[in-house]
């Protein structure tokens, strides 16, 4: 759990989607299980990081964050309050305080809005937030903000890098002064000189805003180097959440070991000395999910009993006896154990 008092809790967050047969009849003869139960706290202040292999469900959770797509089942409670039964000036109310931030920063800007219509858009949907005379005058303070000249104002997207987008990106995120932000891979699309520069950006914005940022990746170093706590997520379920210290030095589930063992390691030494832990087989079907633990088809550690029972995501049973230990974290697995992947020393 949060440190903090939450701000945004999921529990039970589902969505499937459909298979159907026919052209005039159309029958459902299945579903993609693309995000399947779901739950996690956010916490006022914390960067919560969501990482997983691509196609883990990671987008879909984010969408359903912000609203873009509707919940097969489960709640998304903002203060309190169950946002997916909400409608209406209620729901725009709160979409105003949940933001989010696109992977892809040459398809999610218009490319025939100027920089300061594209900014300055948010202000059209929720006018009490700022009057139009005063528009210009926080578009401009909003560029400066996140690093750009505000003379760019009237310059359209194409003017600009992969990396200046995405900063012009996070400054509509930021217009409506949201609480919360939903960054979905806001770098996987830059160059890695360039992803350090909007993560610390990011870092910087929010202790400035006071914001709290549910941060997607596929890259476990940099969500390492933003986040408070980490939900590794894999064919639509969390598997193992806790803090950064808890995932990345004292893992206890068989995936996020194997996702560990596959980071680059800048020090020569410890590389030779790290076990590395391939996987076998690919990842099976959202469509077609393997009964019991998802990850028994492709885990070292597989038994009978994983095929039969679903694992879980609590405190594994044989690591809550003795004192408390970063190893006593939420993991889903029957047989969960302490592994160093990295060596410390």
């Amino acid at each position: 759990m949060p440190a903090s008092e939450p701000i945004l809790e999921v529990s039970g967050l589902v969505k499937h989607y459909p298979l159907t047969q026919g052209i005039l009849f159309k029958k459902q003869v299945g579903a993609v299980k693309a995000v399947d139960g779901v739950d996690f706290a956010l916490g006022q202040g914390e960067t919560l990081g969501i990482v997983g292999e691509s196609g883990c469900g990671k987008s879909t959770v984010a969408k359903m964050l912000v609203n873009l797509e509707r919940p097969t089942a489960g709640q998304i409670k903002y203060k309190g309050e169950d946002v997916t039964k909400l409608s209406g000036r209620a729901l725009k109310a709160v979409r105003r305080n949940i933001q989010m931030v696109f992977q892809d920063p040459y398809t999610s800007l218009n490319p025939r809005m100027t920089v300061g219509d594209i900014i300055g858009e948010p202000y059209e949907i929720h006018p009490e937030v700022a009057p139009k005379g005063d528009r210009r005058r926080r578009v401009q303070d909003l560029l400066d903000v996140v690093g750009l000249n505000p003379e760019y104002i009237n310059r359209y997207p194409h003017q600009f890098s992969g990396g200046q987008r995405q900063r012009i990106g996070i400054a509509r995120g930021l217009a409506l002064r949201p609480e919360i932000i939903v960054a979905d891979e806001p770098v996987s699309a830059l160059d890695v000189s360039v992803q350090a520069q909007v993560v610390n950006l990011l870092d910087s914005l929010q202790n400035e805003f006071d914001l709290s940022y549910v941060f997607i990746a596929h890259d476990l170093s940099i969500v390492r180097h933003i986040s408070d706590r980490v939900g590794v997520m894999y064919l639509g379920r969390i598997v193992e959440i806790g803090t950064d210290e808890e995932i990345y030095e004292h893992p206890t589930h068989p995936y996020t070991q194997a996702l560990l063992s596959a980071v680059p390691v800048p020090d020569p030494e410890a590389r030779e000395h790290r076990e590395r832990i391939i996987l076998s087989g690919d990842v099976p079907s959202p469509a077609n999910i393997p009964s019991g633990c998802r990850f028994r088809t492709r885990c070292w550690k597989a038994q009978e009993r994983c095929a039969l029972e679903v694992p879980e995501l609590a405190v594994p049973a044989v690591l809550r006896i003795g004192e408390k230990t970063p190893a006593q974290h939420d993991s889903a697995c029957f047989f969960a154990e302490e592994k160093h992947v990295v060596p410390t020393e």
